[in-house]
């Protein structure tokens, strides 16, 4: 193989102004692996609600303000250019096609780590967080914890898998939703909800109501939902309540950030039902409204919640997708639109995912 030529400096789009709505792309000096890490060439980095929330400051429970400067993105592909010391007998080598995921390295000796719970790990690195994550043309990864991508699945397809994908991926596991039964995708028809609906009824064979603003109506049911609720016109538990023979759904699936989904939730959700929380509210933490210890007991169910997926759910999420049962509903925009696709994530005005091509 003849050798890469790797450039001095590289673009990358930077958060400068935290706290707000603004990027702009900087030149970077091109770093070198260390032990145990990869230099990859990024050419696609898809384009996540966390980012926003990152960017703006808007999760109260992050421990710190996110730095000027700070690279953000966790959802990369490219190719890998070079090997750091120690490497030599990893799976992955130079040419290979990898992916690098909201958490970007873990440490694999943490009780969390030894369990398979890579989302809590207690010295774990968040890509576009106080780490360099990927909405630039190169970044270093562990060899041993970024994940292969499948060859025929296209790049800009595989990075809406490494965030959006596993994680609606490990939720719909940890739900213990048993096929045939149903299952509620609250922001049906966002980067999240979109892939969580295909991945519940074309490769988990249940039945998905999916729930979110009218004009996401087509997206939501040619993923494969069964039925579709927009939630702004009211009257939402009649509905589901309606469809399924007046019981409700067995799990819901919180995907959207809004607290106002998790305030009606748990009107939805039958004896024995179980909601599963994936998005992350902004601004200060409120409780789940309606979760009442008194109705929970009396109608046993329960609540779980689900950071991200591990290194093995990621790995099979892109399995499905190279089978073709799920595919992301995607726009791919240059380096420079980053500051415009914040705005409209903003105000929800995106469908499905984008994609930031980081080629020249």
């Amino acid at each position: 193989m003849a050798e890469v030529q790797i450039p001095r400096t590289y673009k990358a789009v930077v958060y400068d102004n935290p706290g707000t709505i603004s990027t702009k792309i900087e030149e970077l000096t091109t770093p070198e692996p260390g032990p145990g890490e990869v230099l990859i060439n990024l050419t696609h980095s898809g384009v996540c609600h966390s980012d926003l929330g990152v960017m703006t400051n808007g999760w109260a429970a992050l421990p710190a303000p996110t730095q000027k400067g700070q690279v953000g993105g966790h959802e990369g592909v490219g190719k890998i250019v070079k090997m750091g010391p120690g490497t030599e007998n990893s799976a992955v080598k130079v040419g290979d096609r990898v992916g690098v995921k909201w958490i970007s390295a873990r440490c694999d000796n943490c009780p969390p780590c030894l369990e398979g719970h890579d989302g809590v790990c207690l010295n774990q690195k968040i890509s576009g967080y106080y780490t360099p994550g990927t909405f630039q043309q190169y970044v270093l990864g562990p060899a041993n914890y970024v994940t292969p991508i499948p060859d025929g699945v296209d790049s800009a397809a595989a990075a809406p898998m490494l965030c959006a994908g596993v994680t609606s991926y490990a939720a719909l596991k940890k739900s213990g939703a048993q096929a045939g039964q149903w299952v509620i995708v609250m922001g049906a028809g966002g980067g999240l909800g979109h892939i969580a609906v295909q991945l519940a009824a074309r490769g988990m064979a249940l039945r998905v109501i999916g729930i979110d603003h009218g004009n996401k109506k087509q997206l939501v049911l040619e993923s494969g939902a069964e039925h579709f609720i927009d939630h702004t016109e009211g009257k939402v538990d009649q509905e589901v309540k309606k469809i399924t023979g007046g019981f409700g759904a067995h799990v819901a699936l919180v995907l959207t950030a809004a607290n106002a989904a998790y305030a009606q939730v748990m009107d939805l959700l039958r004896f024995g039902g179980r909601l599963v929380c994936v998005g992350i509210p902004e601004g200060e933490p409120q409780a789940i409204a309606k979760a009442f210890p008194q109705t929970m007991i009396a109608r046993e169910q329960s609540i779980i919640a689900v950071a991200v997926g591990n290194r093995r759910e990621a790995i099979e999420t892109l399995d499905f997708a190279a089978r073709g049962l799920v595919k992301s509903h995607h726009r791919v925009e240059k380096m420079d639109k980053l500051t415009e696709v914040f705005k409209e994530m903003h105000e929800a005005k995106l469908q499905g995912r984008v994609v930031l091509d980081l080629t020249d």
